[in-house]
């Protein structure tokens, strides 16, 4: 019994020594800060009138500083453990001030989401990954040095006296240099009048206001000259020819020149606030994917159109290989099609990529993916259904560049399938335009799919006392003259088809080899039987039916 109670006493006493210092634990919570022995030690006291306290408060503070040139405050804002604290106080000011330039140029900061409490808590939202959560660091954008994206960030430092304070990053700091060599001032801005350096609208200064408006006019310049250099040889009835390789360089080269220029002009010349750069750079991005995809795609099509003839005059010929011309022709532009779709897709996932890392334009586009998605979808439905309908055509060959088909009661052949339409020339030189989807969903006659022999008819209105046999002897003598008339003797037949009050109807059959010329032989034979069926009708009696014309209608 004895040892029971001095066993039990033994664990009261334990547990006591162990509840304060679970208490301590869980106050110091060494999770939610960086600790340090000292912040800033070579800096000396703070000022009073700043608050570090928040991650808003803090890049506040700074700002004030900046605005009012106090460098020695505003280095208090700073990590400085990675400076000799010997050097800090000779330092700190310096990498304040590169601080500051560099939040002007190229950070823009959203202070509606930048927390404004002490453990930088997200209590807004549940989405976020990390909401809900203390937070000890916080990204506030990324700066392409070189060909990487340094992240600036600012972090919340405890030393071993004192509560914790929100401060710019350590590493952050270190690579302020490197940042400021590459986006300080210019020469020719430092060279500038000192009115010229002044804010004016915006938070921009005078010589933005002057400088970008003058930037994009001489890019501009740049970019008519370069065109109209690349033109000189090339006649005007040359300038969109499919085969020459010039014509396909020179737009996507004229839009590279101009966005290398000024890319050099807004990084080498002047470097533009953050408020013109957050545009210009997704810009320059998207003017270089774009010259190089077009590129791409131009130079696609000179050697598909130096490899297979495009030309529906030349496919909608008969004979021996017109067949796998045809199936190449419309296969190959399936896949062109589809190319320039994937080549776009790439492009778009670039772009978007390349913006999201400089935290400008990829922010907006991928805050908002879910409604821009939706009306995106909504709005470029029937886009999206022609280009798939596109590739329907191209992959069961029902139509191909160069099939005669028929219509809408139109004789027409297929010249080319677009993305969102198909291309038809009637037989009397006029295009008809029809979206995809329009020409797959109704029926149609493909004279051309398979076999190119076909047979039509003429249909004759004859009274009933005519003698069909003599006109069958008349409609083989005018097929036997004809050079054009398919050498099918089985093909060939005269028949009464149907038959009313007002007489009988005889169906003629003219047997053509070729779809081209289906429709002309087939007047031809017309025209001939009437001039025989004439003949007849004077010679003895009435071949033709005596109805009025009220009657017949």
């Amino acid at each position: 019994m004895l040892r029971l109670i001095q066993f039990l006493a033994c664990a009261l006493i334990a547990l006591s020594v162990a509840l304060p210092g679970s208490g301590r634990a869980q106050e110091s919570n060494p999770g939610t800060w960086y600790e340090v022995d000292l912040v800033n030690p070579g800096l000396g006291s703070p000022p009073q009138n700043i608050d570090r306290s928040t991650p808003r408060s803090s890049l506040e503070s700074f700002l004030f500083r900046a605005d009012a040139e106090d460098w020695e405050g505003a280095a208090h804002m700073l990590d400085l453990g990675s400076i000799e604290p010997g050097k800090q106080a000779e330092v700190g000011p310096e990498r304040a001030e590169q601080f500051s330039t560099l939040m002007d140029r190229k950070i823009m900061i959203n202070w509606y989401d930048l927390r404004d409490r002490p453990d930088g808590v997200d209590a807004r939202t549940k989405d976020a990954p990390m909401a809900g959560e203390p937070r000890r660091s916080l990204l506030l954008w990324y700066v392409k040095l070189g060909d990487r994206p340094v992240p600036i960030r600012i972090n919340r430092v405890k030393g071993a006296t004192g509560e914790p304070v929100w401060l710019v990053s350590r590493q952050t700091v270190q690579a302020l240099p490197a940042l400021a060599e590459a986006y300080g001032p210019t020469e020719l801005e430092k060279s500038l009048p000192a009115p010229l350096r002044e804010r004016a609208v915006w938070g921009l200064r005078w010589w933005e206001v002057i400088g970008l408006p003058l930037v994009l006019l001489l890019t501009t310049a740049i970019g008519v000259v370069a065109n109209q250099l690349m033109s000189r040889g090339m006649n005007r009835t040359h300038r969109d020819a499919p085969y020459s390789m010039l014509v396909a360089l020179r737009g996507p080269l004229t839009l590279a020149l101009m966005t290398l220029c000024l890319s050099l002009m807004t990084s080498k010349v002047v470097v533009f606030s953050g408020r013109i750069d957050t545009v210009l750079s997704p810009l320059i991005i998207l003017g270089f994917v774009v010259a190089v995809l077009w590129l791409v795609i131009n130079f696609a099509d000179v050697v598909l159109n130096r490899l297979v003839k495009f030309d529906g005059d030349e496919l909608s010929q008969m004979g021996d290989g017109q067949e796998q011309r045809r199936n190449i022709a419309t296969r190959i532009s399936a896949a062109r099609r589809a190319l320039i779709v994937i080549v776009v897709m790439v492009g778009a996932g670039i772009v978007i990529s390349e913006a999201s890392v400089m935290r400008s334009l990829g922010i907006s586009l991928l805050a908002s993916a879910g409604t821009a998605t939706i009306i995106l979808a909504y709005a470029g439905r029937n886009v999206l259904t022609n280009i798939m309908a596109s590739l329907q055509i191209a992959l069961n060959q029902s139509a191909r560049i160069g099939d005669k088909v028929l219509f809408r009661g139109y004789l027409c052949s297929v010249e080319r399938i677009h993305f969102t339409y198909v291309q038809l020339r009637v037989w009397t030189g006029q295009r008809l335009v029809v979206p995809v989807v329009d020409f797959v969903a109704e029926p149609f006659e493909n004279w051309t799919m398979q076999e190119h022999f076909l047979i039509r008819e003429v249909t004759l209105r004859l009274s009933h006392k005519a003698e069909i046999e003599a006109l069958r002897q008349r409609y083989e003598e005018i097929l036997d003259g004809m050079e054009m008339i398919a050498d099918r003797p089985e093909s060939r037949g005269v028949y009464v088809a149907k038959h009313d009050v007002f007489g009988q109807e005889a169906l003629f059959l003219v047997p053509c080899p070729d779809p081209n010329i289906a429709w002309s032989l087939e007047c031809e034979v017309r025209e001939k039987l009437l001039a025989a069926a004439r003949d007849l009708d004077a010679e003895a009696e009435a071949i033709f039916p005596d109805a009025a014309a009220a009657q017949a209608a």
